[in-house]
């Protein structure tokens, strides 16, 4: 059933993200502070001239911004969300933020007689364009089954995790597993470089075997080939990262390698910028090293 949609965040992950429900044959109200992109318009996209707007012209609204502060921006802000809402309408943000911020957002909005589901996501670009990206959901299981028609546009595994700020949680624990998981390999590239193996043929080696993953896949390529054009950026995997460590520090529970990793990002950031993608940090790694891995092609 066509629906009235509105899509507020266009950049790496929402533009295409919006692509894809418009492929779908639904009626998109579009927002973005950097103005909407040219494609979407093409693809019959509609312009709205605030955020206040989507809210009034939509029965569902997506939200896919950076951070806590900006989604708090959108819904609360002047001419926000909130102005435009009235009951029975939905709201599903797709930002990863702070969990206990996303609980004190849906009681505002649910006070006012609409829904709210947290549904951050993880994939990447590549999962994005391709809708393929797994969508960590809380909120009620009545509101999310009937999201989950437009869910499917974007997603293949989609999971109702448990109530409100459960989606937000499990988006948390993802980006400590995928940022230990992208240093574990930096770390044993450098090491199979500067002890004299080809990286590239160690990486398709490891391919086959019990350290496979699509972050050896994906990200290794990225390392070996020093190409680090951003996919994920740096600076919105230390925000994870720091949501991670002062959660953990209110649960009084240690994340070691949790805070190693994002110090080693800090100095990625410190040496190359923030903007890079977050396979760069082997940058860090190798400035420890004294070695560049592009040295072997060089």
């Amino acid at each position: 059933m066509k629906q009235n949609i509105g899509f507020i965040g266009l950049g790496i992950m929402g533009r295409p993200m919006a692509s894809n429900l418009l492929n779908g044959g639904h009626k998109l109200h579009l927002y973005s502070r950097s103005g909407v992109p040219d494609d979407l318009i093409e693809q019959r996209g509609i312009v709205s001239h605030s955020i206040k707007e989507v809210a009034s012209q939509s029965d569902v609204i997506f939200i896919m911004v950076s951070d806590t502060p900006d989604v708090e921006q959108v819904i609360f802000g002047p001419n926000g969300l909130i102005e435009g809402l009235s009951p029975g309408k939905l709201l599903i943000d797709m930002s990863s933020i702070c969990p206990i911020k996303t609980k004190a957002f849906a009681k505002k909005v649910e006070e006012i007689g609409c829904h709210y589901l947290d549904a951050p996501v993880s994939g990447g670009e590549v999962g994005a364009k391709s809708g393929t990206l797994s969508i960590m959901v809380g909120g009620d299981e009545a509101v999310f089954h009937k999201a989950k028609p437009l869910l499917q546009l974007l997603g293949k595994n989609i999971t109702l995790v448990g109530d409100v700020g459960s989606g937000q949680i499990a988006k948390v624990t993802n980006q400590i597993i995928v940022a230990l998981t992208i240093e574990a390999i930096a770390e044993a590239l450098v090491f199979a470089a500067k002890s004299g193996a080809d990286a590239e043929k160690v990486r398709q080696a490891l391919m086959g075997g019990f350290a496979s993953s699509k972050i050896l896949e994906i990200h290794g390529e990225r390392m070996i080939k020093g190409t680090f054009t951003p996919g994920f950026r740096i600076d919105l995997h230390q925000k994870d990262l720091n949501l991670a460590l002062s959660s953990a520090k209110a649960l009084n529970i240690a994340l070691p390698n949790t805070a190693t990793t994002q110090e080693l990002f800090n100095a990625c950031v410190a040496n190359y910028g923030s903007q890079l993608d977050h396979s760069a940090i082997i940058k860090s790694l190798e400035l420890l090293a004294n070695f560049s891995l592009n040295s072997q092609t060089e």
